[in-house]
C-alpha cells in the first residue's frame, strides 16, 4: 500500500513538472515580446542556476560527503557542466529563435521529437534500437509533415529552427547519460545553467539590445522560465524518478507537448488547424510508443 502511494505521489510530481514545462513554451513566446532571444535565455538560465544552488549545498550536507568539491571531481564536474551547458546553449537558442516565428503549441510538439531522435543517434553510437522506435519515427515524420510542411513542400522558418533544436536536445540527453552517472546530477545541472547563461549573455551583449527596462517588461515570463521551468520542475523530476516506474515517467513526460498546445490555446488564443491537430496526434503517439515499447514487449515476453 505504501509503495502504491509513493508511486502515485511520484506520478503526480511528474505530471506537475510536465505541465510546468509545457506552459513554459507560452512564457518563452510571451518573453519574445519584450526581450531578444539570447538576452531572454541568459536571464532565465541565470535564475535557473541560482535556484539550484541551495539544492547543491543541501545535497552535499545531507550525504555528509563533499566528494565533488575535491580537486579531481571539481575538474570533472566543470568539464561535464561546460559540455552540457554548451549543447544546451545551442539547443535553447535555436528553440528561442524559432519561437519568434511559430506558436507555442507547435514548438512543444516539434521539440518533443527528441524522444525518437535519441535512439536513432544512439544506433549510430552502436546502441541497440527496438522496433517501437521505428514505428515512432514513422509516425513522427508523418506528424511533422502534417504539422509543419506547407503545400509547396517547404517548412516554416520557425518550425525548422525548433526542429534543429530538437536534434540538439537529443545530443544533450545522450551527453547527460554519459556525465550524470559520474557526478551529482543537480550540481551538473546548476553548472550547465550558468554556462548557458554566460554564453547567452555574451552573445546578447555583442549582438542584441540590452536594457533593464526590457527585463522589467518581461519579468513574469523570465521568472517563470527561470524559477518554475528550470528550478522547480527539474527538482520535481529528480525526486519523482526515484519512485516512478520508467513506463509511467515516459508517458507522463510526453504530456509536456500536449500541455504546450493547451496552454498556448488557453492563454495566447493559438488555434491549430485540423491538419495540424492530426499531426500532433501522430507525433504524440509516436513519442509514447518509442518510450514504452521496451516495457510492454518485455512484459508480454
Amino acid at each position: 500500500m505504501r509503495d502504491n502511494f509513493r508511486i502515485l505521489k511520484a506520478d503526480i510530481f511528474l505530471l506537475v513538472a510536465a505541465f510546468i514545462w509545457g506552459a513554459a513554451f507560452v512564457a518563452q513566446r510571451v518573453g519574445m515580446d519584450y526581450l531578444p532571444p539570447f538576452y531572454f535565455n541568459g536571464i532565465r538560465f541565470l535564475l535557473g542556476g541560482i535556484t539550484l544552488l541551495p539544492l547543491v549545498l543541501i545535497n552535499s550536507k545531507k550525504s555528509n560527503q563533499l566528494n565533488f568539491f575535491q580537486k579531481r571531481d571539481v575538474k570533472g564536474v566543470l568539464v561535464g557542466g561546460f559540455c552540457l551547458g554548451s549543447i544546451l546553449f545551442v539547443a535553447s537558442s535555436l528553440q528561442q529563435i524559432g519561437m519568434i516565428y511559430t506558436t507555442a503549441g507547435k514548438a512543444g510538439f516539434i521539440t518533443g521529437l527528441y524522444v525518437v531522435i535519441v535512439p536513432i543517434v544512439g544506433y549510430f553510437l552502436k546502441q541497440d534500437i527496438h522496433f517501437g522506435v521505428v514505428i515512432g519515427v514513422i509516425l513522427s515524420v508523418i506528424g511533422l509533415y502534417l504539422l509543419s510542411i506547407n503545400e509547396d513542400f517547404t517548412i516554416d522558418k520557425g518550425d525548422f529552427f525548433v526542429f534543429l533544436c530538437s536534434v540538439m536536445f537529443s545530443f544533450h540527453v545522450i551527453a547527460i547519460g554519459y556525465f550524470a552517472p559520474k557526478y551529482d546530477c543537480i550540481f551538473l545541472s546548476c553548472i550547465q545553467f550558468f554556462v548557458n547563461a554566460c554564453l547567452s549573455l555574451i552573445v546578447a551583449f555583442f549582438w542584441e539590445s540590452i536594457s533593464w527596462q526590457a527585463i522589467y517588461g518581461g519579468l513574469w515570463p523570465i521568472l517563470y522560465g527561470g524559477f518554475m521551468s528550470a528550478g522547480i520542475a527539474f527538482t520535481l523530476q529528480v525526486v519523482a524518478q526515484k519512485d516512478a516506474p520508467p513506463a509511467h515517467a515516459s508517458i507522463i513526460m510526453s504530456l509536456e507537448s500536449v500541455f504546450a498546445a493547451l496552454t498556448g490555446w488557453w492563454i495566447l488564443g493559438e488555434v491549430l488547424s485540423l491538419r495540424a491537430r492530426w499531426g500532433c496526434i501522430f507525433m504524440f503517439i509516436g513519442a509514447v510508443l518509442a518510450q514504452i515499447w521496451p516495457y510492454v514487449f518485455k512484459r508480454n515476453k
